[in-house]
């Protein structure tokens, strides 16, 4: 009957939005009372089942990034400790091997000086034997030379070597006098 007079109504004048017709008020409450219904009685639970799932999620998943913050201030301060531990063994090793090298260095400079000392001493003797030798030189060149003037005063050849060793003598006296 409802339906009769809907379809007389829409035949008599046209229908325009502003139009406010009873049945089709009363099937469209009736309708969205019975979803409100169905949705009240089946999918209520399961809108609510869906938020507390994912607020469950949300939770875990903040739980998970705060477990991972502070693991990662963990690892960065396990960070900081071995670049500081790594930067006082660089420390140490640069004065162990400033250390070092200076003592090698002292080393050097102290084998260099003895070096030097026994060259040095080798030197002066080197120069000391020269010394003799020219002495010595000097000393036959004078025994010489004084056999061979005291030949040509006396006129006569002294050259016997009891006669040398006698000049030598004499002139050995006469350097340890001065």
């Amino acid at each position: 009957m409802l339906a009769l007079y809907v379809l007389q109504e829409a035949t008599e004048k046209a229908a325009t939005p502003f139009d406010i017709n009873g049945g089709v008020i009363l099937w469209t409450v009736g309708i969205f009372l019975v979803l409100l219904a169905l949705l009240w009685w089946k999918g209520w639970p399961e809108i609510l089942k869906m938020v507390e799932e994912r607020e469950h999620r949300i939770q875990k998943q903040l739980d998970e990034a705060e477990k991972a913050r502070l693991e990662a201030q963990r690892l960065l301060e396990e960070h900081k400790k071995l670049v500081a531990d790594g930067k006082a063994q660089a420390q140490e090793i640069l004065s162990t091997a400033k250390s070092a090298a200076g003592k090698e260095r002292e080393a050097l400079l102290a084998r260099t000086r003895e070096e030097q000392e026994l060259m040095l001493e080798r030197a002066r003797q080197d120069i000391t034997a020269e010394k003799e030798k020219a002495i010595q030189a000097l000393r036959r060149e004078a025994v010489e030379l004084s056999i061979a003037a005291a030949s040509k005063l006396i006129e006569k050849n002294l050259t016997t070597e009891s006669n040398r060793k006698l000049v030598s003598d004499y002139l050995a006296g006469l350097e340890k006098g001065k």
